[in-house]
């Protein structure tokens, strides 16, 4: 980042639908707030045209895929060996049907967030895989890896640049596999002991409970980042600020917290040149929609001041690494 900047607002979304619901969860109990995504990415894109608003879209492979056989054709030929098999999502693609198309595929939203200058399509894995459950191994994410960038390309026409790890789980020991795959940046975890990569198993109930205080109170810092942090002579480290945490109706009282936290946060990183990095899933918002946009909105007009005031400029997580 140049001298003159007044620091970078990054935006990431993890497009994932129904590929990143865990094993106890189903179509029946979170379907519905599926079935808004058709409606909340393009709303989501005409705010992001109308702020200026770079974005980066981590989209699951499966998702390019337009029906059950293309989603067949596209599969690596070695899949994941996890301890636990409910987390493969394999067993479900083999078993999908037409009608539940909506659910696990999206080739018609990738179409639109192409269209809308300044949005980049970056991957979220192939099968949403995670990279620190015990039992799946390093030439399986690579596999996984390259199925991604493959379905891009042929689905969408599309160069991947940039990559989320699901559920956070940055594998450091995989991070190299990314560059050599022409992988420039990945979103990495706060600097907090509470929010370091790990296998979700291994997560303690203490840990949650302070990543949540954090969206509200400032308890492990702004977590913006300067140059310097984010560098590297392989793959960037485009690190996370904040998880834009969805509106709560039985919290309410403590949403102008949770904004004001995610404003501040902002504010800091523009005084001192630093990068702010803000982060959700699209079917984060098919509960209470309206509040949630509304959240949105606020965070958006705010980041226009600090662009007027400081010269806060938006950047997908591609262009951030570029710009180191």
């Amino acid at each position: 980042m140049k001298e003159n900047e007044g620091g970078s607002f990054v935006i990431s979304l993890d497009f994932e639908l129904m590929w990143g619901v865990r094993d106890k969860r189903c179509i029946a109990s979170y379907g519905k707030a599926l079935e808004k995504v058709q409606k909340i990415v393009p709303e989501t894109l005409a705010l992001f045209e109308n702020y200026g608003i770079h974005a980066t879209w981590a989209t699951v492979g499966m998702l390019f895929c337009k029906d059950k056989q293309s989603l067949l054709a596209s599969f690596p030929k070695e899949k994941p060996s996890y301890d636990d098999h409910n987390l493969s999502p394999y067993a479900t693609a083999e078993a999908l049907d037409d009608s539940q198309a909506p659910y696990y595929f999206a080739p018609n939203l990738l179409e639109q967030i192409k269209q809308i200058a300044g949005q980049e399509i970056g991957t979220h894995t192939y099968s949403h895989y995670y990279c620190m459950e015990s039992g799946q191994t390093k030439d399986q994410f690579e596999q996984d890896l390259d199925s991604a960038i493959a379905v891009a390309q042929h689905c969408q026409n599309l160069h991947t640049h940039s990559i989320v790890f699901p559920r956070n789980q940055v594998n450091t020991e995989y991070l190299q596999s990314c560059a050599k795959r022409g992988l420039v940046a990945y979103r990495g975890t706060e600097k907090s002991w509470f929010n370091s990569a790990e296998s979700d198993g291994a997560t303690s109930l203490w840990k949650k409970i302070n990543r949540t205080l954090d969206c509200y109170i400032n308890i492990g810092g702004h977590h913006t980042y300067e140059t310097h942090e984010m560098r590297s002579d392989g793959i960037h480290n485009i690190a996370s600020s904040r998880f834009l945490r969805p509106y709560n109706q039985k919290f309410s009282f403590f949403e102008p917290l949770k904004v004001q936290r995610i404003k501040k946060s902002m504010l800091f990183a523009a005084r001192n040149n630093q990068l702010f990095h803000l982060w959700w899933h699209p079917h984060n918002f098919g509960n209470n929609t309206e509040k949630n946009f509304e959240n949105l909105t606020n965070i958006l007009q705010y980041y226009r001041y600090l662009q007027s005031k400081f010269g806060m400029q938006s950047k997908t997580m591609q262009e951030a690494a570029n710009s180191l």
